[in-house]
């Protein structure tokens, strides 16, 4: 969890007043991990044990993929797995998958106009 975080933030220029959501699993509640949140000044919100309705956001999102792609496929490996997560979420919901909250336009494509409606360079797309 740490690498991911770790390229997360390099991916994102190192953003600042994030929150990061999540469970009480053990990788969220190592040092390292804590370590991390407190180095790139990142706060963390994190749902009580056995209450979804805490992150009721992140709850919802994780329904779909897991409907989608976990609970409905075998895969041989973790890599494989792994691979059919990034998809999804990376190229599918990310980029193509549009979205009533973003006033049907992908997560991607809301991005680029934020950045343009307040003038921030977004140097992944320069």
């Amino acid at each position: 969890m740490c690498n991911t975080l770790k390229q997360t933030l390099f991916r994102r220029h190192f953003p600042k007043d994030v929150i990061i959501y999540s469970d009480q699993d053990s990788q969220y509640c190592c040092a390292d991990f804590k370590q991390l949140l407190l180095k790139y000044g990142l706060g963390q919100s994190m749902r009580r044990r056995e209450n979804c309705f805490d992150n009721a956001v992140v709850e919802s999102f994780f329904r779909i993929p897991k409907a989608h792609i976990i609970y409905s496929c075998y895969y041989k490996t973790r890599e494989y797995a792994n691979k059919a997560l990034f998809e999804y979420i990376g190229i599918y919901y990310n980029r193509i998958c549009h979205h009533s909250a973003n006033s049907w336009i992908s997560p991607e494509q809301y991005e680029q106009q934020f950045y343009q409606n307040n003038k921030i360079i977004d140097v992944d797309t320069v």
